[in-house]
């Protein structure tokens, strides 16, 4: 009798345990590609997400290694958590997008084998590592000097009287890949505006035949260049995570920034707004020019 009371009391407790729902638990961090690389640096002073560690974590994910959460605590103590899938929808087959990003992340931990784990159910990125303030880049010019795919040296300013659309990639960054077709497209459409899009890759001439690949698979219609460094891309205020992309003004000047992915119609509203601005100038200009001549033609002689 007493031990079918204890098998009783043991049903029921389980039954509470299976009824109860998991406690949710909200984490602020990074998403990391593994603590090896984590611990290339002291974190408190050296930012994770540079492109070289972008460039790890490709290949990390490819071993399939897991994917962590990153999450550090005033005194610069690190708590990994396992990322597994949960009712958050992932924007790839794996982590790899997000990987380097700052992020809020709602999900139930479990802790097995020694190690911690969170279920995703709710992701918001919050940024990117070393984030700097942007609008302190607009207004502002920049020069950008890189090589060609055929080892010529380019200048941004030899694009001076155009509006640029600068885009920062790289052949192992998925998001990169997925805002080609946009980008393609902005070339298409805006040429004829004056526009020229130009991607500035951080692969080196040592990795050309993995970007001419990454062209002819992306259908690529504009300017390569290559050699893009983290260093340049905050010049920008940019980086250093991939994709980022600038628009530069006609006079050479940082008319906007986008440091993630950018789309079609994001491109298009800043364009569109630059050409008519342009037109509007063009007119005042006629106007100002046609009323000098009239002047000019009612002096007495």
């Amino acid at each position: 009798m007493k031990n079918f009371f204890l098998l009783f009391v043991l049903i029921a407790c389980l039954n509470i345990a299976i009824a109860q729902p998991a406690k949710t638990t909200r984490l602020e961090g990074q998403i990391v590609c593994c603590e090896e690389c984590w611990a290339e640096a002291d974190r408190r002073t050296t930012p994770f997400g540079t492109a070289a560690d972008l460039a790890k974590a490709a290949n990390c994910v490819a071993k399939g290694d897991p994917t962590l959460l990153a999450v550090m605590d005033a005194t610069g103590k690190t708590t990994f958590y396992q990322l597994e899938e949960g009712r958050f929808q992932r924007p790839g087959k794996n982590w790899l997008e997000l990987i380097g990003k700052k992020v809020e992340i709602n999900g139930s931990v479990r802790s097995a084998r020694k190690k911690l784990f969170v279920k995703v159910d709710d992701l918001k990125v919050l940024g990117s590592p070393g984030a700097q303030d942007l609008s302190a880049f607009i207004g502002k010019e920049t020069e950008l000097t890189l090589k060609d795919m055929f080892g010529v040296e380019q200048r941004l300013s030899s694009l001076r009287g155009r509006i640029v659309v600068l885009n920062f990639w790289a052949t192992w960054c998925g998001p990169c890949k997925k805002e080609m077709p946009d980008l393609a497209a902005i070339q298409n459409q805006y040429a004829a505006f004056g526009v020229q899009v130009v991607g500035a890759s951080a692969d080196t001439l040592a990795e050309i035949k993995a970007v001419r690949q990454f062209i002819k698979d992306a259908s690529i219609n504009f300017p390569v260049w290559l050699g893009a460094t983290t260093e340049q891309m905050a010049q920008f205020g940019l980086g250093p995570a991939l994709p980022a992309t600038a628009i530069i003004g006609r006079d050479g000047k940082i008319v906007a920034l986008f440091p993630s992915v950018i789309t079609q119609e994001e491109l298009k509203k800043h364009l569109d707004k630059l050409i008519a601005k342009a037109n509007e100038q063009a007119k005042r200009d006629q106007i100002a020019r046609n009323k000098t001549k009239q002047e000019a033609s009612s002096v007495p002689s």
